[in-house]
């Protein structure tokens, strides 16, 4: 069977940055099936050769030494473009027309929705009316980009709209953190190693980190990220998808409805905040010069920055605090887990009041890795100990660069394996947790706002915050080599 890969807003940039030198750097693998094709659908007029020329210096510029012009050229000749308004039923049925004649026969398509979040219900709608989610000539999937709404009513209604067209084994809704290599690997790393799955637990471990720090500051996108903030930019989809895997049970068999039922159960354990829980376990940050940004309002108390704490009830992680940290105008660029061990019950060597916790580091991004931090006995310094590293890092054992995420998850969707991909009852538990968050830091008694200079770890009530509960953030600057 062959198959079509059908991209709504394809005149846009993540087509051309992402999706696009994707596709074609799984062609150069060898990794499309046979017969893969790719149609764009936009408003701008095209010709197939005109869209073709533009992909190709794009292409290039962004898959760099990769880039091989004959390679190029035979995955261009499965590249075509198809004018038109996904919100126009002239147009759909057009495009319908045109797919059935591309593929003579029966195909698996994947209708990629790369457009305004607005549009997703309409385009959905579209598709159906136009009898282009009909099953009976082959597999039809819809792949939808976050945000899936922006809070739990329009999330609920979203996938409403979505399920009228498409059953729910049909719906992908990409998140590209999942996609990436090392929060694949932190799967294997606890379910394909028998040394850590014994100490993954309350028993061993003191408590959780998750930080995805930005070192860019909001720039051009003040009039979007306004309305969204860090809440609904970054916690509510990375930090809490960072979360499932990191707590997730082992599931009976790497199978998609398995992988997220487990993720799923470890969202219906968190603790609901109530009452003081808020003032007490949430902060909120706004660095200084968001208020000048482009398309901010000068009273804007959008949060730039978030550390949250988390309880998650069940026999796993009782009494184990998870903290999750986000913001933009940080230090560095970096998102990493941090699994902090309890402290050894006995202190045993001389010149040591108390010796640290065993701490595992796993670096997602731009440092892939994981580094086991133990202490070791200095040479020639009687029993004193220190801190060591045992590191490991994906550039040193394995050549070339790691694969982008879309290559991973457009490969998947082609194949029908939704392990990681968001289900609907993820994304509405999601929100459950962000909404009432959300809601009290708009309330009277919301906690303060508090300013903190850009280039640092967040507000200093931030790191006072963690001291008064006998812990400290994780603040390294990963070493990328």
């Amino acid at each position: 069977m062959s198959h079509t890969i059908v991209i709504f807003g394809a005149s846009g940039d993540l087509t051309s940055r992402k999706l696009i030198p994707a596709l074609y750097l799984l062609y150069r693998k060898g990794r499309l099936p046979d017969a893969t094709r790719v149609v764009g659908v936009s408003r701008t007029e095209y010709s197939h050769d005109a869209w073709r020329a533009d992909l190709e210096k794009t292409t290039k510029q962004f898959t760099g030494d990769s880039f091989e012009p004959k390679m190029w050229a035979e995955f261009a000749g499965q590249v075509f473009y198809q004018p038109g308004d996904l919100q126009d039923s002239t147009d759909m049925d057009r495009l319908a027309t045109f797919l059935n004649e591309l593929e003579e026969g029966e195909s698996t398509r994947i209708y990629y929705l790369s457009t305004m979040p607005k549009l997703y219900p309409i385009a959905v709608e579209m598709l159906g009316a136009a009898g282009l989610a009909d099953q009976s000539a082959g597999p039809r999937r819809v792949v939808i980009e976050k945000p899936f709404g922006t809070d739990l009513t329009t999330a609920e209604q979203l996938n409403t709209r979505v399920h009228k067209v498409f059953a729910e084994d049909h719906v992908y809704r990409i998140d590209h953190y999942l996609g990436k290599e090392t929060v694949q690997n932190l799967l294997v790393l606890r379910f394909g190693n028998s040394i850590f799955e014994p100490l993954w637990n309350r028993n061993y471990i003191d408590h959780v980190q998750i930080t995805v720090a930005e070192e860019v500051v909001v720039g051009r996108r003040g009039g979007y990220y306004d309305t969204s903030g860090v809440m609904r930019d970054m916690v509510q989809n990375h930090l809490l998808q960072l979360m499932m895997i990191t707590a997730m049970e082992s599931p009976v068999r790497f199978d998609a409805d398995m992988v997220r039922g487990e993720k799923v159960k470890v969202l219906e354990a968190v603790r609901p905040m109530t009452g003081a829980d808020f003032a007490q376990n949430t902060l909120r940050g706004q660095y200084k010069g968001y208020l000048n940004e482009e398309g901010v309002p000068s009273n804007s108390q959008t949060a730039t920055f978030t550390a949250l704490k988390l309880w998650i009830d069940n026999w796993r992680w009782q009494g184990v605090p998870f903290y999750l940290r986000s913001g933009k105008a940080m230090s560095c660029r970096t998102t990493q887990i941090v699994i902090q061990y309890k402290e050894p019950p006995l202190t045993l060597f001389d010149h040591c009041e108390s010796m640290e916790g065993n701490r595992l580091v796993i670096q997602i991004q731009p440092a892939e890795g994981l580094q086991m931090h133990i202490q070791s006995k200095v040479p020639d310094a009687g029993m004193r100990t220190r801190t060591t590293d045992l590191d490991f890092r994906f550039r040193r054992q394995f050549a070339g660069d790691l694969p982008d995420a879309y290559q991973r998850l457009l490969l998947d969707a082609i194949q029908g394996d939704a392990s990681l991909f968001a289900r609907s009852d993820e994304v509405e538990l999601a929100w459950g947790i962000v909404d009432p968050i959300l809601a009290a830091w708009n309330s009277p008694a919301a906690p303060e706002l508090v300013t903190y200079e850009a280039g640092g770890w967040g507000p200093d009530s931030s790191t006072d915050w963690m001291m008064k509960q006998g812990r400290q953030w994780f603040d390294v600057c990963p070493v990328i080599h």
